[in-house]
């Protein structure tokens, strides 16, 4: 069963301005909770398309959001491929260019990927290394910490897990390789173990979670299909349009807010003139100053949104 807990949805798909006729993407449908507020906000002539790669969201998808499926397009694809996507549906384009009413991502991992102890991304479970969130590609984690470099290993340990004992855990991982496989999630937390001194790993947690952390998102190459799917979600938002982004780490995060800061709207006049004369250059404006996050109720309902931000910006 496909149970899912979606953080910040109501201030996410409020802050989208949903039109009941309006063009709207679900960029990552997850247990499809966004999608089915989106979908709840449209009449017939609106339409939702809603993204994912997992073959047991979609599967799943098809009941969650039976009600709605007159208003709702459910598309296998990785949304680095959004423009694509919008390309083929005639009703997302104007004047054959991709302009749509509002784009929603939630970076969250869905909790039934996490939970589910054959798919390799959880540490509290003994499973064969993978972490795919579409399982027809071909790169795993066990390809990772098999046949990568010793040093490409401490890298991304370090940039995507910010796990400050890399280099160490990369090293035992290297040795270790050498005698077998490694072949489960269980044999890697007993590596990544190895590789934290032990005061370390008695504070912050389970002394895993960075390290697959990190290895899920290069697997899945999920900080470039981010910042793809960013530059292309302005280029794809019609005028008044806004994007609406969740994120979970403070890496997702970094790029969201450099992104909206490196586009938005701004003046360029010097300071000491006494009126604006510059044709102000940019192509959003910020909804939300700071980011958005969940409520005392809503982390006590799930604890796994306590690290959720929700930036929002609004092509000008």
């Amino acid at each position: 069963m496909f149970h899912h807990v979606t953080v910040l949805k109501e201030e996410s798909v409020e802050g989208l301005h949903i039109k009941p006729d309006g063009v709207y993407v679900d960029c990552t449908m997850g247990g499809a909770g966004h999608s089915s507020l989106i979908a709840s906000k449209l009449s017939p002539e609106g339409l939702l398309i809603a993204l994912d790669q997992d073959d047991i969201a979609l599967a799943n998808a098809q009941s969650v959001l039976a009600p709605y499926l007159d208003r709702v397009k459910i598309v296998k694809s990785n949304f680095r491929e959004l423009e694509k996507v919008l390309q083929n549906e005639p009703r997302a384009l104007r004047d054959g260019v991709p302009q749509v009413d509002g784009i929603l991502f939630d970076l969250g991992v869905s909790s039934p990927q996490l939970d589910d102890g054959e798919r390799g991304f959880s540490y509290n479970h003994d499973a064969e290394l993978d972490m795919r969130m579409d399982r027809s590609t071909v790169l795993t984690a066990k390809t990772i910490v098999n046949e990568w470099p010793q040093e490409q290993i401490a890298r991304i340990l370090f940039e995507y897990g910010e796990e400050k004992f890399s280099r160490r855990i990369a090293g035992v991982i290297a040795e270790a390789r050498t005698k077998k496989t490694i072949e489960t999630t269980g044999e890697l937390v007993e590596l990544i173990k190895e590789g934290i001194p032990a005061a370390a790993r008695r504070t912050g947690g389970h002394p895993a979670k960075r390290s697959f952390q990190a290895l899920r998102i290069a697997v899945n190459d999920e900080l470039g299909a981010f910042e793809e799917a960013l530059v292309q979600s302005v280029r794809c938002l019609a005028p008044q349009g806004r994007v609406a982004v969740i994120t979970f780490h403070s890496l997702e995060d970094r790029i969201c807010k450099q992104f909206f800061v490196k586009n938005v709207e701004k003046c360029t006049c010097p300071p000491d003139l006494p009126f604006c004369v510059c044709v102000k250059t940019g192509t959003v404006k910020l909804v939300t100053r700071k980011p958005i996050i969940p409520s005392e109720h809503e982390l006590d309902v799930n604890q796994r949104a306590r690290s959720a931000k929700l930036r929002i910006a609004e092509k000008l």
